[in-house]
């Protein structure tokens, strides 16, 4: 992966495009110059293109966070003598960062030392080892936000009203728990991804973090009991509300009820989710996870099987899959139950 910062633009691409090879150089065209000036150029758009747009900012940042460190501290930041990176990680765990914080940052490290060439010792102990006793003693597991359940979802949609705002929210609630969307994927959809059909609404999503490549996949809503808390009910009347034939499917509200054309962000989803609860009267820590940790758990608690749980969530690994389905499944077919 190419990594996008201040000090690494994507123009280096094309200064080594140009100036490899002096010899050869003198000896191109300016038509060729030119076409490889084009091909450089795209080259750099693809690899921009090789991770996702979150990951190359929070890469960005973690950089920065490091070389303004090692500056600070009078050490080289590139390249990096592994004593340096252990120091910073060591740096980081006791300025109380997270196990999960430490290891991307970790990442961001090793992926501008092989951008640009440089040699990186990743099993060297200053780094491996260090990086291990800080997982044991801060623990690697991450701390999860608080699933919601099919009862607290109806409980929140109650406390949402019949503007535009009201019904925005109850659609994009009711869409990522029966959808089980990150929020990411809530975000990117498009007016153009829903399709209404017989026994519900074909949504499709065009590319997920465990689908970079964007093959795409299509996820089934089916209408829901509960007539207020069903997912195609509230898309039609969303749809209907925001007159958007076309461009995003969530897009901000004003105080005034004037409906954007701009896509909304994905950190307005966690938002709205705990707006939501702590309007349902809801003490837990929530955020935009919660809608898909929480379907997964209603699912599982409810006796849907793993394989349609994993249909419906987009995994592809069981173990990940068995991770979201938490406390749902605790007391169901439980080896400890009715012995004496």
């Amino acid at each position: 992966m190419f990594l996008v910062s201040d000090n690494v633009p994507f123009s280096d691409i094309r200064k080594a495009a140009m100036t490899h090879d002096a010899t050869a150089l003198a000896l191109r065209s300016p038509t060729t110059l030119d076409a490889l000036g084009v091909l450089a150029d795209a080259a750099a758009g693809y690899l921009a293109d090789a991770s996702a747009a979150s990951t190359r900012k929070a890469y960005k940042r973690d950089v920065e966070a490091f070389s303004r460190w090692c500056r600070a501290s009078g050490l080289v930041a590139l390249p990096a003598e592994p004593v340096t990176v252990g120091l910073y990680l060591a740096h980081l765990a006791e300025s109380g960062r997270k196990v999960s914080t430490i290891d991307r940052a970790l990442s961001a490290i090793a992926s501008l030392h092989r951008t640009l060439g440089h040699s990186w010792a990743k099993g060297h102990p200053a780094v491996r080892d260090v990086m291990r006793g800080i997982r044991r003693r801060l623990g690697a597991a991450p701390k999860r936000k608080a699933p919601v359940m099919g009862d607290a979802l109806a409980r929140m949609v109650g406390t949402l009203g019949v503007d535009a705002a009201g019904l925005r929210d109850r659609t994009l609630l009711t869409l990522g728990w029966f959808g089980a969307f990150r929020r990411s994927e809530l975000v990117a959809l498009d007016v153009a991804d829903v399709r209404f059909v017989a026994d519900g609404a074909i949504v499709t999503l065009r590319r997920s973090k465990t689908d970079q490549e964007g093959r795409g996949a299509e996820k089934g809503l089916p209408f829901a009991g509960n007539p207020a808390v069903c997912p195609v009910r509230a898309l039609r009347a969303w749809l209907d509300t925001a007159c958007a034939a076309e461009g995003p499917l969530f897009r901000a509200v004003d105080r005034h009820g004037n409906v954007s054309s701009e896509r909304m962000a994905d950190r307005s989803v966690a938002r709205i989710v705990k707006r939501a609860a702590a309007a349902a009267g809801i003490d837990a820590d929530v955020a935009g996870h919660s809608l898909r940790a929480g379907f997964a758990t209603t699912a599982a608690a409810k006796g849907k099987s793993l394989d349609a749980i994993m249909r419906q969530t987009g995994h592809k690994s069981e173990r990940v899959a068995r991770s979201y389905i938490r406390h749902g499944t605790l007391f169901t077919d439980n080896a400890a139950a009715g012995l004496v």
